[in-house]
């Protein structure tokens, strides 16, 4: 029936700031932008392997809580082949990454961090 994930779709407050974040530091392919005039809304749609990450801005989104967790989606997780090089990049840019943590079930390495609009990321080591 379902084959694999096509998109996310996240709304940011900031949608310069956040298009730079997603772009130029993480580094996803940007397929096309759009303004719809009548939303007051852009939207970028960028690549991330097989998958898409929708980016919206409206003119008043309202904040929902992450912490402490509430229900809905948790974080959202990107395979690194190698957290260090990545870690680096993004301390050196002034985001804070959590200490690495080791997956108990799977011995693989993964880390945390927050995009601009405090949206919890997740990095996972996955060679």
């Amino acid at each position: 029936m379902l084959n694999a994930i096509h998109h996310v779709a996240l709304i940011c407050t900031d949608y310069d700031r956040s298009r730079r974040f997603y772009v130029e530091l993480l580094g996803l392919d940007l397929i096309r932008e759009v303004y719809r005039e009548e939303r007051q809304s852009w939207k970028a749609d960028l690549r991330i392997g097989s998958a898409q990450l929708e980016l919206f801005s409206f003119p008043a989104p309202v904040m929902r809580p992450s912490h402490p967790e509430a229900t809905g989606l948790r974080h959202l997780a990107f395979a690194v082949a190698n957290l260090d090089p990545v870690i680096m990049r993004l301390e050196a840019a002034g985001v804070a990454v959590e200490p690495v943590r080791i997956d108990p079930y799977t011995n693989q390495r993964f880390t945390f961090f927050s995009d601009p609009d405090g949206l919890p990321l997740e990095l996972y080591e996955a060679p």
